[in-house]
């Protein structure tokens, strides 16, 4: 780990020499404001690895983003490494579609204790449903972000992750009822437990989300990136452009259809992406929600 190459690769110029929750935090938003989550390797003929090398690599060196076995392998070494005190959680995604949490455990998480607190970083779930702060691990209580509220609670030791939305706006009214915009104001997220996990967990899990086709992530190329005011997304062919609070309670949704000729440009200019083989876009609807 070159730490100041990470904060370079972030744009963090604060002093990590603190372990405190705002540093935690100033460290975790330049993260997901800078790091895309995205599956495109999967949409462009490359393999998806664990090994931390190649996360380092692909990220840091190579400016791309990842799914949450990238994202936060990486930034749970990049705390360690400061000082922070980290393990990793593993949790079940809910599916909307299925009115269901998945059977098996796909989301990599980072659980980080200050002070004898515990929070869940979390910089891998991309989309609205990208947390902008550590949530403090405490059952029933909201914690309002500029997302929405989001909200722990605890029931026989499970841990569910649920959040509310906002209203939204949507100028273009053809995308008014399309899949891609969540429905309910409330939503699940996912399910976890406080069992310690390691990236070896997620060998099988990897390789089934990249080659299963009833894989969202073989269902859909994505790329998202949290801004300082919302969020944007490119799946299949088409980009939004998410403003978080736009008039009060209310967040603006703004959809466009992208040509071909548009989506390398559009990789570049908002997510400052660079493909070294093409991508292959493709949105099966049905399957995801912002």
């Amino acid at each position: 780990m070159n730490l100041e190459e990470y904060f370079a690769r972030t744009g963090y110029k604060g002093s990590p020499e603190t372990q405190d929750l705002q540093t935690l935090t100033d460290i975790f938003q330049h993260h997901i404001r800078a790091v895309p989550f995205e599956n495109l390797s999967i949409h462009c003929g490359e393999k998806i690895t664990l090994e931390l090398e190649h996360v380092y690599n692909k990220i840091v060196r190579r400016k791309r983003g990842g799914w949450c076995m990238e994202n936060n392998q990486l930034l749970g070494w990049v705390l360690k490494c400061l000082g922070y005190e980290t393990s990793f959680l593993g949790a079940y995604v809910f599916n909307p579609h299925q009115n269901a949490y998945a059977s098996i455990m796909t989301h990599l998480l980072v659980k980080v204790v200050i002070d004898g607190k515990a929070y869940i970083v979390d910089g891998g779930f991309g989309v609205s449903y990208q947390m902008w702060q550590p949530m403090e691990l405490v059952s029933g209580k909201d914690q309002p972000q500029a997302p929405g509220v989001f909200r722990f609670t605890e029931k026989n030791a499970t841990w569910y992750l649920e959040k509310m939305r906002r209203k939204q706006y949507i100028p273009n009214q053809n995308f008014s009822n399309s899949d891609l915009l969540e429905k309910k104001e409330c939503r699940k997220v996912y399910m976890f437990s406080l069992e310690p996990r390691t990236v070896e967990d997620f060998r099988f899990q990897c390789s089934y989300l990249q080659t299963s086709p009833d894989s969202l992530f073989t269902k859909k190329s994505i790329c998202t990136l949290q801004t300082t005011d919302g969020f944007r997304a490119l799946i299949g062919w088409t980009f939004t452009e998410t403003t978080y609070n736009y008039k009060e309670n209310m967040d603006l949704v703004e959809f466009v259809t992208l040509e071909e000729e548009e989506i390398e440009k559009t990789l570049k200019e908002k997510f400052n992406i660079t493909l070294d083989r093409k991508l292959v876009p493709i949105n099966i609807k049905g399957f995801y929600t912002i």
